[in-house]
């Protein structure tokens, strides 16, 4: 005779809770274990005593060194300087000179060098220049009647002041004679020529000696 299941009491009907159930069980055992935490007995354990061979380190004080003594000063020698022996030898002062009262000193004169002037030196500058004969006015006339006006510069329209330079020997007479500023066309040479022909001047003087001289003078060239 087969015995049949009441409903109540087959159980595959709750097998799927069951299957849950004990899932869940071991998934909470899985994360407490995790969880978990374990503590280390801290409590102190008692080393005992470490005998050690460590010698006791002393506090060393830093020594300092001092500085070498100075060198000795020598002391200079003092030498007793005996006090001045006085003399006793007795100096005699004649005065028994005799005097004239008519001798008369004379009196030093200190005169100037006299200056020596060389005999071919020209000056410049002197104390009484040179003269043309008649002065300055006779002079003027000679140029008049001997100086001829270049046909060259007559024909070109030249005009202007020729200024020459010479030399007054001191017996008067003329050389060296040059052009210092000329115009060309001729007037230059005529100027040179109408000084070198002229008649002797009076000399110039230095300290009343007559000495050679440079003269410079100009000489005019007009178109009338």
């Amino acid at each position: 005779m087969e015995a049949k299941k009441t409903e109540k009491a087959d159980l595959t009907r709750k097998t799927g809770m069951f299957l849950n159930l004990g899932l869940m069980i071991s998934v909470g055992l899985v994360l407490l274990a995790f969880e978990w935490k374990s503590y280390d007995d801290l409590a102190l354990k008692d080393l005992g005593t470490i005998d050690d061979d460590f010698e006791e380190l002393l506090d060393i004080p830093i020594t300092e060194q001092p500085p070498p003594p100075p060198p000795p000063v020598e002391q200079p020698i003092i030498e007793e300087i005996p006090d001045e022996v006085e003399i006793e030898e007795k100096i005699e002062v004649n005065f028994d000179v005799d005097v004239k009262e008519e001798t008369v000193i004379k009196e030093v004169e200190i005169s100037d060098a006299p200056v020596e002037e060389k005999a071919d030196e020209i000056f410049d500058v002197v104390e009484n220049p040179p003269q043309p004969q008649g002065g300055m006015e006779g002079w003027n006339k000679y140029l008049s009647s001997n100086l001829k006006y270049p046909t060259q510069a007559r024909r070109m329209g030249i005009e202007g002041t020729v200024y020459v330079v010479f030399v007054v020997n001191t017996d008067g007479s003329i050389q060296d004679v040059d052009v210092l500023r000329g115009i060309g066309g001729g007037c230059d040479e005529e100027a040179i020529r109408v000084v070198r022909n002229a008649p002797k001047w009076t000399p110039g003087k230095q300290r009343g000696r007559p000495v050679r001289v440079k003269m410079r003078l100009p000489i005019r060239f007009k178109l009338s």
